[in-house]
């Protein structure tokens, strides 16, 4: 398994991309072989780079058509519409930089007939990959303890994300009179006082590893039985620290202050703290710079679609729980909450004006936050402001909420690109489950990874309202 910002994922997913780069690379080579002759090809010293080029481009439009996610693609009609998709946008993609750079211009016959040879070769080696995912080929076997919510939640996970690289076979329930909260037709159940011979039938599975999800671990936890299997070499993981790292956030509703205080994660220094503000400060500035054609236009079409002021400006929660005013453009009427006093938005609001809908797709309401961010009332990623009023209310509700405000507001967050919008306390509750995974695990490269994300959000809308 590799270990990527505290999440594994199983290194045969790594080959699966990794090969697949290879693919386009070759396919491009052997493509300007043919066409170019030996003698040719093997003259021009940058038919590699050119390639390497275009094998960049087509991947990354592969993962913003969604081709990595398998359950998106997971039929062959989806398959081919986002694989036709993404190398329809390589190709304009690629004529954009030609035009800028001609001398990395590979020729029209060479990219076509790689196009032909990247389709036959893409759609046989995820055929291929797909048959491994699906008998489950050096998938990592497990056995879970329990029978609760959690054991549950980690046997959805796993079963729902097939590529995951887990393969429960092994269920041992918290006691034979409730055994059937975990099911999985392909999992053994197998009902043992006090977990006698836990290491034993470890062994006797070739299993490696054992998760912890037990509903109450007083009075009935096997110590003895899982410090065998733990001195024996077989890991021993709690079964919030496995979901965690399963599936990138927490369970707000299962985890206990104890769990949190021993966990890795939390780590705020003063160097990364001085980072992030830099980083901040400059990206900030530029952007408003950059932007300012953009913001006068918007500005302008508010001011025709609608009356009222361009900016809406309005009183958030940050970091240590202190006020300050948001910024964004105005997507709303005027005195949009004046009857119904403070809600979020719904799917197709009625108070959303014409120019906020457009504007609110393409998340261009947001860019005046980026004075927020200059001012140091937010930063780029972390945690989305709430207001006080739904402050004070999900703090009542949702265990855990208040440490949220242990970092600043970010116009993006761990939260936004994992889960979308939301609009009811569940999904506040779930939000939290991603945020407190962010706040616990916050690196430069987690944030460098979200904007990655947010901009493939930004380009496809999602999470809109």
């Amino acid at each position: 398994m590799l270990r990527i910002l505290r999440q594994y994922y199983p290194i045969r997913n790594a080959l699966f991309i990794v090969g697949e780069g290879i693919i386009i690379y070759i396919s491009v080579l052997i493509a300007s072989w043919i066409l170019l002759g030996t003698e040719s090809f093997v003259a021009d010293k940058w038919v590699w780079f050119k390639s390497l080029l275009i094998t960049f481009v087509c991947q990354t439009c592969l993962y913003y058509n969604d081709l990595y996610d398998l359950k998106i693609t997971d039929t062959f009609t989806e398959l081919a519409l986002r694989l036709l998709q993404a190398l329809g946008f390589s190709g304009i993609i690629l004529a954009c930089v030609y035009i800028v750079f001609p001398e990395t211009i590979i020729g029209r016959k060479i990219f076509i007939v790689s196009i032909a040879f990247v389709i036959v070769f893409i759609v046989s080696w995820r055929f291929c990959y797909s048959l491994i995912i699906d008998h489950g080929i050096f998938n990592q076997k497990i056995i879970l303890l329990g029978s609760g919510k959690l054991a549950q939640n980690i046997m959805n996970e796993i079963n729902d994300k097939k590529d995951c690289g887990y393969t429960v076979s092994l269920v041992l329930p918290d006691s034979i009179d409730n055994p059937d909260l975990v099911s999985d037709k392909n999992a053994i159940k197998i009902f043992e006082n006090n977990y006698q011979g836990l290491g034993e039938i470890s062994k006797s599975f070739n299993i490696n590893k054992i998760i912890v999800a037990l509903k109450e671990k007083r009075g009935i936890f096997p110590t003895k039985e899982l410090l065998k299997c733990r001195v024996a070499g077989i890991d021993v993981l709690e079964g919030n620290s496995f979901y965690e790292s399963l599936t990138g956030k927490l369970i707000v509703e299962y985890i206990n202050p104890g769990w949190l205080i021993f966990s890795d994660g939390f780590q705020k220094s003063p160097f990364r703290r001085f980072l992030k503000r830099t980083v901040d400060l400059i990206l900030s500035f530029t952007f408003l710079v950059i932007l300012l054609p953009i913001i006068i236009i918007t500005a302008t079409l508010i001011k025709i679609d609608s009356r009222g002021p361009v900016f809406f400006s309005q009183e958030r929660v940050g970091e240590k729980q202190k006020k300050y005013m948001m910024y964004k453009f105005r997507s709303m009427i005027t005195d949009a909450e004046k009857l119904s006093g403070p809600v979020w938005a719904e799917d197709n609001d009625d108070r959303i004006t014409r120019v906020g809908k457009f504007i609110r797709k393409l998340r261009i309401d947001e860019i005046p936050q980026l004075w927020n961010v200059l001012k140091g009332n937010m930063s780029f990623v972390g945690p989305r402001p709430e207001r006080k009023y739904f402050v004070t209310k999900l703090e009542n509700i949702i265990p855990y909420y208040d440490e949220r405000f242990t970092v600043k507001p970010g116009i993006t967050g761990w939260a936004q690109v994992s889960y979308g919008y939301g609009a009811s306390v569940e999904d506040a509750i779930e939000k939290l489950n991603y945020d407190l995974f962010y706040i616990k695990n916050l690196s430069t490269f987690m944030d460098f990874v979200i904007v990655l994300r947010t901009i493939k959000t930004v380009f496809f809308g999602k999470g809109v309202r």
